[in-house]
């Protein structure tokens, strides 16, 4: 049974910050979703009343639904000790596969050219589910109680077969759906976990260097619109092949210092803005809210990180900092590549940005994972009467 006591430990300013950024998110994606006249200077109450006269977009009201999906689903996961997710990681680590594979489900699974080409979602009626989504978390469950049995003893190539190949399935999985963002994603954190867990750093520095001198063999096995986000990165100056970020840059740097106003920009207000609601959201924010609202974001992130780190050093196990772990890495890698992204400085790989994006498989896997972090958190102080 729950002992409500244990709420007296729960970390009040990991959720006010989490809360922050998704309000801060309905509103960027409710601006990004109601594209307005451009011929008309429209003021900020002239484009609320345009917004309401013409209905608020299905993004905002599927955002807000998620996330009181989201809320219940962590309400359930603070009832459970996490250390209950570790003795049932062999089930998990089966559901976390077979998840990847119902995209291959006929009737199931959504048509590749709805989306990109990528074969990732699933349809649930009410909302469509990305389940590699879901799948992090069965992979984070999973993983670091395996890493756990082997902490501080992955000190030679041998040790790390085992934890290779626990992780390749998931990543062949998604390279062939293809999603290589998730598969990045899916990489970082199985890294983040055994760094933590003591890997050999000499093996972790010629791995990196094997890696790096294989990238143009990797690069033949790239699918076509993969190899064109590689060849836009390595080439900055080719406007045909960098579209999308060039006009993410525009619009952001069109915002300046403190940008045109909430529901004023220009860039997604005439649709010229790519995938503005998801992939390009921080762009949109760029130009809005300027420079301030940037780094008030950037600000919230950083407090939203550094917290977490906190959580995992003073986990009363190992379980429990693995799994915080987990979670802190997953969350930075998706921040640093969207923004990152998003501003020009790392290939565009579709990964989305926590709590702020349009995607109700992203913001309730988001939140999940929020959950567990909680847990881990409460449960590492002693209850005081």
């Amino acid at each position: 049974m729950f002992d409500r006591r244990l709420l007296k430990n729960i970390d009040l300013g990991l959720i006010v910050i989490v809360l922050l950024i998704f309000i801060i998110g309905v509103i960027i994606i409710t601006s990004a979703t109601n594209v307005i006249d451009l011929t008309k200077d429209t003021s900020f109450k002239e484009a609320i009343d345009d917004i309401l006269k013409n209905g608020i977009k299905r993004q905002p009201k599927v955002q807000i639904i998620a996330f009181m999906i989201g809320v219940v689903a962590i309400l359930g996961i603070l009832c459970v000790d996490y250390n209950s997710f570790g003795e049932a990681y062999k089930i998990l680590y089966v559901i976390s596969i077979l998840l990847l594979l119902l995209v291959y489900v006929p009737g199931l699974a959504i048509d590749p050219s709805l989306r990109g080409g990528a074969r990732s979602w699933i349809d649930l009626g009410i909302i469509d589910l990305q389940t590699s989504e879901i799948a992090k978390l069965g992979f984070i469950l999973s993983f670091a109680k395996y890493v756990e049995e082997r902490y501080e003893n992955l000190n030679t190539i041998k040790d790390l077969i085992g934890p290779l190949i626990f992780v390749v399935p998931f990543v062949l999985l998604l390279l062939k759906q293809p999603d290589l963002g998730s598969a990045l994603v899916f990489i970082i954190i199985a890294f983040g976990m055994m760094f933590v867990a003591g890997i050999n750093m000499k093996i972790v520095i010629y791995g990196g260097l094997i890696g790096i001198s294989s990238m143009p063999l990797v690069y033949n096995f790239l699918k076509p619109h993969q190899k064109r986000r590689i060849d836009a990165f390595l080439n900055p100056s080719d406007t045909s092949l960098n579209y999308h970020v060039n006009k993410s840059k525009t619009a952001i740097g069109s915002g300046m210092m403190y940008g045109k106003g909430i529901f004023k920009g220009t860039y997604h207000r005439g649709d010229f803005l790519p995938v503005q609601e998801t992939d390009f959201i921080y762009a949109v924010l760029g130009e809005e809210l300027g420079l301030i609202g940037c780094t008030v974001i950037l600000v919230l992130y950083f407090l939203f990180l550094y917290k977490m780190v906190n959580i995992g050093k003073n986990a009363k196990d190992i379980y429990g900092m693995l799994v915080v772990t987990g979670v802190t890495f997953m969350f930075a890698f998706q921040v640093i590549e969207n923004i990152g992204m998003t501003i020009g400085i790392l290939p565009v790989t579709g990964v989305t940005l926590p709590f702020l994006s349009y995607g109700g498989s992203s913001l309730i896997t988001s939140l999940i994972a929020l959950g567990l972090v909680l847990n881990v958190s409460m449960r590492n102080k002693k209850i005081k009467f």
